[in-house]
């Protein structure tokens, strides 16, 4: 019995001007998409119905005749179409950001040509608000380096994404809450209460990566419990994700500097995830999730920085996390030029 046919996919990217919906298509387009930027609403059934190619359409407050209901009701016709898989991006990040890009570019908001920026914003998100909520998949560009987003567009879009579309991709992300929490996440867990390598002096360089750093983690005696209840946390949840339908999830674990504490649980419960997964594969099971591991601190390349008062103990030996899951850990601080950035 042959295969059906893999699914056409096609993205709708939305969301508000100065976000980086430009950057999320070029990135798109990098990985094979053909890419078209705000063509009027009207014509999208038309576009796709002739294409042969994965396609990128991009669609905002621009785009003639714009209105959310009328997106909406586009991909769910779309939807009905079983050769396509339709999927709908929304790209956003805070006032701030987005007036500070506003201002390095000096450029009027599309909704605000004669008045203030923030009032445009604040008329945008109104406007959008409807597909914000009925996204797939929800990329907020707010202080990510540029190498990091395209990473993510990679692994939700690229080829491989393309041959496991039916799974979860379930990205672990670790932080620092002083930066606050990664406005992506769906679930959020808390590791400062664990004994912190940060007042070693030998051990405060280092990262959560690092064996002897783990194992000094591990020490604490609150760390088994803590982590084999989190594990079964999240190995509840993520079946129920799948049921449900819901395509991304994220799973963010956050420290005080977000280069200790949290680095190393990430590893461990995607170490722990992938065993899952292997050993399900094993006994004949399909289906599940796909990892991918961010650790944001890291990736933003801060300094080592505390503020709680964890005591210190003597470190022991310890081991690694394990393989098989896509991690991001050096990937450069640069911020997503106001260039790149304008629509």
């Amino acid at each position: 019995m042959s295969e059906a046919p893999a699914r056409l996919r096609v993205v709708v990217v939305t969301g508000l001007s100065g976000a980086g919906k430009l950057s999320v298509l070029g990135a798109l387009e990098d990985l094979g998409f053909e890419t078209v930027d705000n063509p009027p609403l009207e014509m999208l059934p038309d576009m796709v119905g002739r294409t042969e190619r994965r396609l990128a359409i991009g669609v905002d407050a621009r785009t003639r005749g714009f209105d959310a209901a009328r997106v909406l009701e586009t991909l769910a016709a779309l939807r009905t179409n079983p050769r396509l898989r339709p999927e709908l991006v929304y790209v956003t990040a805070d006032e701030t950001t987005l007036l500070r890009r506003y201002t390095e570019s000096r450029r009027r908001h599309p909704l605000a040509p004669h008045a203030r920026v923030s009032d445009g914003i604040v008329q945008e998100r109104l406007l959008t608000g409807p597909l914000r909520e009925a996204a797939d998949l929800v990329l907020d560009t707010t202080d990510v380096p540029i190498g990091a987003m395209r990473q993510r567009i990679s692994l939700h879009f690229g080829a491989e994404a393309g041959v496991a579309e039916e799974r979860l991709v379930v990205t672990l992300t670790s932080f620092a809450y002083p930066h606050g929490l990664p406005r992506e996440a769906d679930v959020v867990f808390d590791g400062r209460f664990l004994r912190n390598p940060h007042y070693d002096p030998r051990l405060r360089p280092r990262t959560g990566q690092d064996p002897e750093v783990g194992a000094f983690i591990e020490a604490d005696p609150d760390f088994p419990t803590f982590f084999e209840l989190l594990g079964e946390m999240v190995e509840l949840l993520l079946p129920r994700f799948v049921q449900e339908g819901k395509k991304y999830a994220t799973i963010a674990i956050g420290c005080t500097g977000g280069r200790h504490r949290s680095v190393h649980l990430v590893e461990k419960l995607a170490a722990r995830l992938s065993s899952r997964q292997d050993a399900r594969r094993a006994a004949g099971g399909s289906g599940g999730w796909r990892l991918h591991v961010m650790h944001r601190e890291l990736a933003r390349g801060e300094p080592a920085r505390e503020d709680d008062t964890t005591a210190t103990a003597p470190s022991r030996p310890g081991s690694g996390r394990g393989d098989g899951v896509a991690t991001n850990s050096s990937l450069g601080a640069m911020p997503l030029p106001a260039q790149a950035q304008e629509a």
